[in-house]
């Protein structure tokens, strides 16, 4: 089975909402939490995503959406 690196992001809300979300790593083990901050959020609409499809397919769906989205702003 081939595999690829994956990172969970929990985002947890004032309200008590909390989110999981997965994806392509962007902090490496090896690297110091001081070494990174957060410019910007993004949040993708609410898609329906058929049964069983997988990760790699997941974030290719994802950043062509945050790809289209994000022009007008910059």
């Amino acid at each position: 089975m081939k595999t690829m690196p994956v990172q969970l992001v929990v985002v947890e809300l004032d309200n008590g909402r909390r989110g999981v979300f997965f994806g392509t790593p962007i902090v490496a083990d090896t690297e110091g939490e001081s070494e990174f901050q957060v410019e910007e959020v993004y949040f993708s609409n609410v898609n329906e995503l058929p049964e069983g499809v997988g990760l790699a397919e997941l974030s290719r769906i994802a950043l062509a959406q945050f790809e289209r989205q994000r022009k007008p702003w910059h």
